[in-house]
């Protein structure tokens, strides 16, 4: 990989040092002075990278690695190459990320314009707004009446802040994005062109068209929460939208009114959630999943991608397909149907035809 002029290699620190940071452990002190700075996988690995393996089918990418240490679980280490330390984990995938974190804090965080340490000189700040110490304000960014903003939070370049929005400390607002009639908690993180808290889509049907239903609620955004670029939320028709602590939501997801999402949930790409939906704590979503309104959805469901969820799902169950079912229901009728295709395929005499 070529030099990053924008995440710039950590100073370094030695393996003993790494390895006491992850709650891991050292497989040879011997090399416990060995020095590491970046994170990379496994086949470009070079001197001063750290990588990781989970599987076995990722040994061959070891005949071009050159890291200086591997992390990975008792039950792989006879893959490891004789010259590469190795740092001993019970959950290299989440010793990894912590590594990533510590060598390079910037990148868990939207980057901000260079050089801004306070309140940029073109931002429109209301008079009656409250602002802890250490709040940075971007060029141009909008900040309302009556809004607080808690201290060592971030409000990015052409943000927008509505009026008596509320957000608490160490969060990060990216550019472009916009949060009306919302309460934000401590250590969000909210990219760029997010919108929050805009009218949910409510009409009824009248006799000359459709008459709008009007939307008084807000949005609530619990703790280390973070929210991918261009994802909107809904405020609440009369009741609140609100999203659980600790809860990643990725780019490009659409969460209408009145939608309450659990606590540690994961929710990827171009999902969409129809108003009223309940979503349990520990709830996975896979991309481009459509959840329709006023279901109920049980903790620490899965659901997978491209899945359409029509009624309530039981907790702990794993589903798929459209209508969504158990997932092994779905499976097998998958597997199924491409079994029936490729008999389609053949002749009475099992040649394919032309």
């Amino acid at each position: 990989m070529e030099h990053n002029a924008f995440f710039l290699p950590h100073e370094g620190l030695k393996l003993a040092e790494l390895a006491e940071f992850l709650g891991a452990e050292l497989a040879n002190s011997d090399h416990a002075d060995v020095v590491v700075r970046s994170v990379a996988p496994i086949s470009r690995a070079r001197a001063g990278d750290v990588c990781y393996i989970l599987s076995r089918r990722s040994r061959d990418e070891f005949a071009t690695c050159e890291a200086s240490a591997v992390i990975c679980d008792n039950a792989l280490v006879d893959l490891v190459p004789p010259h590469i330390p190795i740092i001993l984990s019970s959950n290299p995938h989440a010793a990894f990320a912590m590594a990533g974190g510590l060598f390079y804090p910037a990148a868990l965080r939207p980057v901000g314009l260079p050089g801004e340490s306070e309140i940029a000189p073109s931002a429109v700040i209301d008079p009656s707004a409250k602002l802890e110490k250490g709040v940075i304000v971007e060029p141009l960014a909008v900040i309302g009446a009556h809004a607080e903003i808690g201290e060592g939070t971030r409000i990015g370049a052409h943000a927008v802040i509505g009026s008596n929005v509320k957000i608490g400390r160490d969060s990060s607002i990216a550019a472009n994005a916009s949060i009306l009639c919302a309460l934000i908690g401590n250590g969000v993180i909210i990219h760029n062109g997010v919108r929050i808290g805009q009218d949910g889509f409510g009409y009824a049907p009248g006799p000359r068209g459709m008459i709008k239903i009007v939307q008084i609620g807000r949005v609530i955004i619990q703790d280390n929460v973070e929210i991918g670029a261009n994802t909107t939320i809904d405020r609440g028709a009369m009741d609140d939208t609100v999203i659980g602590e600790g809860t990643k939501i990725d780019n490009q997801v659409q969460i209408g009114h009145n939608v309450q999402i659990g606590r540690h949930c994961a929710i990827v790409s171009q999902v969409g959630i129809a108003g009223s939906t309940k979503i349990g704590n520990g709830v996975q979503i896979g991309g481009q999943a459509g959840i329709k309104g006023h279901v109920t959805i049980g903790d620490g469901v899965q659901i997978a991608a491209k899945s359409g969820i029509m009624t309530d799902l039981a907790a702990g169950g794993q589903y798929g397909g459209v209508p969504a079912r158990p997932l092994k229901d779905y499976l097998r009728e998958a597997a199924q149907q491409v079994s029936k295709s490729k008999l389609r395929g053949k002749n009475p005499g099992g040649k394919q035809n032309d």
